[in-house]
């Protein structure tokens, strides 16, 4: 391949189609926003290429396109087009940023299928042609909608793009269009751009009369059929999206298998893009696993088990119906079934946290149980510390979070709460049904039972006066 290269990302579109106030590009598909699914192939296109650089061309929406791209590729030069007048006028407006590459290659921010190995290919075939100055991604489909049509000369070889607005019935007939996605040699670029004018139905500057020019002017333009037509796929709609979306989770499910993942009924199973996978782990029908998301080797993932932006250790059971959120479970861990592990919890090897036991900034190390019923927020607790049935950090005094330690091998009685800010120390016993509001030092016995008391005879005196009151109001 040649020298530097330019990535130019295409964002300036409005999106009306998608009747949203925002950006299209900004719309997730398989867990990321469109945008981000084609910096990620430009980004990989780019890798070790010294001098290399990417650009995004921003318009309607760039309050928040700008935004974002600050945070999930700090790395890109945004340029603005303003007003759209077309991907001609768009690329126009990055010329200043495209730095010293020799080649420029340009893409849409709505095509979140297109794969780094297909850009590859693309510019391997200008590589191949010594007369090419520009190399076209094309597609062909029995129906061609609104696309651009490609018109090949006598010789088979491109002539000219037409779009699907300005196209005679004949060549709307044409099957194979034009996929938006180009590599341009620079020289051949920049020589040609001028030259565009607005004299077509849309009154936009078209990057595909650039094209058309080169031709005229014996340079070669070299159009290649992308191999999967899918991954040129566009989105201009609600309906386009959710297709898109559909498609990126089938690659991300048949990614998982390939990674050794067991995915049982993949087809009832949701998985963001980002989503990886050790050998042998086994997920379950009706699991979604979303956002930065690992799963260990050799765990097994819940039917039913929601998981998002979390890290499942090695060997852990998540049995079914738990909901977890920016956790960390370690290895060997048990959890649920019905168990809600929230942000910030984090589980060391080997605990049991079991069902309807909820979670939130909370650690538990090596061992520890919270077998039942249990809310567990704001807190720590040690080693091998088991922590009954029905207990209760009370973490919130109406104005505030607070914290509760517990150490190592301490045992907590059932029903308990533990009013925060309190500290259990090591190897304490709580007795059940304790409200605890002072720190208990280590190896101590704590309860605040009121004594119970027993009257012989009692219950019998009390069903015997509750019948005669019954009786009396008959």
């Amino acid at each position: 391949m040649a020298g530097p290269v330019t990535v130019v990302v295409l964002a300036a579109g409005r999106g009306v189609r998608m009747k949203s106030a925002r950006p299209k590009v900004l719309h997730e598909a398989a867990g990321r926003p469109l945008i981000d699914h084609a910096v990620a192939a430009a980004r990989a296109l780019l890798a070790g290429r010294p001098g290399s650089r990417l650009v995004v061309v921003a318009g309607a929406g760039r309050e928040e396109l700008i935004p974002h791209l600050g945070k999930s590729a700090p790395e890109a030069a945004v340029v603005v087009q303003d007003p759209p007048r077309g991907t001609g006028d768009a690329v126009r407006a990055a010329v200043p940023a495209l730095g010293d590459a020799t080649r420029v290659v340009v893409l849409a921010g709505d095509v979140p299928l297109l794969t780094a190995a297909t850009l590859a290919r693309l510019e391997g075939a200008l590589d191949a042609d010594p007369g090419a100055g520009i190399a076209v991604l094309t597609a062909l489909l029995p129906d061609a909608g609104s696309y651009g049509r490609v018109v090949r000369g006598g010789d088979g070889r491109f002539a000219r793009i037409v779009e699907a607005k300005d196209a005679t019935p004949g060549e709307r007939a044409i099957g194979e269009f034009n996929s938006g996605i180009y590599v341009f040699d620079r020289a051949v670029l920049e020589r040609e751009l001028p030259r565009l004018t607005d004299d077509n139905a849309q009154r936009e500057f078209y990057l595909t009369d650039v094209l058309g020019f080169a031709v005229a002017e014996g340079v070669g333009v070299v159009a290649i059929p992308v191999e999967d037509p899918s991954e040129v796929l566009g989105v201009n709609s609600r309906a386009e999206l959710a297709e898109v979306d559909t498609l990126l989770r089938r690659r991300a499910v048949r990614a998982a298998m390939a990674a050794g993942a067991t995915l049982i009924r993949p087809e009832t199973i949701t998985l963001d893009e980002g989503v990886t996978f050790g050998p042998d782990a086994v997920v379950e029908p009706f699991v979604t696993i979303t956002g930065a998301s690992s799963i260990g080797a050799g765990s097994r993932i819940g039917q039913g088990c929601v998981v998002a932006s979390s890290t499942i250790g090695a060997g852990v059971a998540l049995r079914p119906y738990c909901v977890l959120e920016n956790a960390v479970v370690g290895d060997g861990a048990f959890v649920g079934p019905f168990a809600r592990l929230r942000e910030g919890t984090v589980l060391g090897p080997d605990v049991h946290v079991g069902n309807f036991v909820e979670t939130k900034k909370a650690r538990l190390a090596r061992g520890a149980k919270a077998n039942h019923l249990t809310y567990l927020g704001d807190c720590s607790v040690g080693e091998k510390t088991n922590v009954g049935a029905g207990v209760i950090t009370c973490n919130y005094d109406g104005f505030g979070k607070h914290h509760t330690g517990i150490g190592a091998g301490v045992f907590v009685g059932s029903d308990v709460q533990l009013v925060a800010p309190v500290t259990i120390g090591d190897g304490a016993i709580i007795g059940a049904g304790s409200t605890i509001t002072k720190d208990v030092p280590a190896q101590a016995l704590a309860t605040s039972r009121v004594p119970q008391k027993t009257i012989e005879g009692g219950g019998a005196r009390y069903r015997e006066r509750k019948a005669a009151e019954k009786a009396k109001k008959e």
